[in-house]
């Protein structure tokens, strides 16, 4: 997805998401400011990691109101530490009220996948292995977590189910076996799709070889069963590990040789990182 198509998408996700929290007004903000007033909110990160999902931050505020302006101290990427202060938003204080909760949500649970992501792609350092995602992401967030993901420094795994052939469990017994299941697929799909397949053991590793799988998920596998199946495949296929990935255990899963590491934890089990905004006031 290119820069300006994902930028269309997410316009939409944030007004569904300030339709959510404004659904006729915001009562608190018209209580206490019944009329325009300029003001000044500072961004404070409130613990070390690493920053993401500025963009998405600002445009909540710039949705409900063009003028809002945001100015920003970081970029995403950047590692920040508890107490820094990242920048400031100006504009209609009633603007900023209500748009805070869902710009810092953004923004802290994009900026919590990013810090995590990075810790885990650090212990791969000096391997082949690359860090991959998986499709395990909160329903209608999607395109935020996996960017966050590859600004942590982790790569995206298929987008959606269009995105490409990935023959599970489930698919494999609707076919029948690993080679009809193969078999069905390369008929199928456009010749330009690789397709691959996931297995459980090394009699399943043969038959995605000799069915010719591009590539041969090896799912929640031991170490050992692992090395043997990538001693098999020989380079015939690309190899990818799944299943029950930590940071305890990653370092351990790459040694075994294998081209990528898929995991649903970048994105289901990353803690946010806290971030606010402080030191609303006036412009006047």
């Amino acid at each position: 997805m290119n820069e300006i198509t994902m930028k269309l998408v997410a316009d939409k996700l944030i007004m569904q998401a300030l339709e959510e929290d404004i659904t006729s007004e915001d009562i608190s903000t018209n209580a206490v400011m019944p009329k325009e007033q300029m003001g000044e909110v500072d961004l404070i990160c409130k613990e070390d990691g690493v920053i993401a999902g500025l963009w998405v931050f600002e445009r909540v505020f710039t949705l409900l109101d063009p003028n809002v302006t945001v100015s920003l101290s970081v970029k995403d990427g950047d590692e920040v530490k508890k107490g820094q202060k990242m920048g400031t938003v100006a504009g209609d204080i009633r603007v900023l009220l209500s748009g805070e909760r869902t710009a810092l949500n953004y923004l802290q649970r994009m900026s919590g996948i990013a810090t995590y992501t990075r810790s885990v792609a650090k212990l791969l350092e000096g391997s082949k292995t690359k860090l991959l995602d998986t499709r395990k992401t909160t329903p209608n967030m999607r395109i935020f977590e996996k960017y966050a993901v590859r600004v942590g420094g982790g790569y995206n795994h298929r987008y959606n189910l269009s995105d490409g052939v990935l023959l599970k469990d489930n698919h494999i017994g609707a076919a029948g076996s690993v080679r009809k299941a193969v078999e069905m697929a390369r008929e199928y799909a456009p010749f330009v799709r690789k397709i691959e397949i996931e297995t459980e053991n090394l009699d399943m590793v043969r038959e995605a070889v000799e069915a010719g799988a591009d590539i041969i998920m090896l799912d929640n596998m031991s170490p050992e069963m692992m090395r043997d199946a990538v001693a098999y495949i020989d380079g015939r296929a690309k190899t990818e590990c799944s299943g029950n990935v930590t940071k305890e255990n990653v370092a351990q899963l790459a040694a075994v040789g294998v081209d990528y590491i898929s995991s649903g934890a970048l994105t289901h089990s990353a803690p946010i990182l806290d971030i606010s905004l402080k030191n609303l006031h006036s412009a006047a």
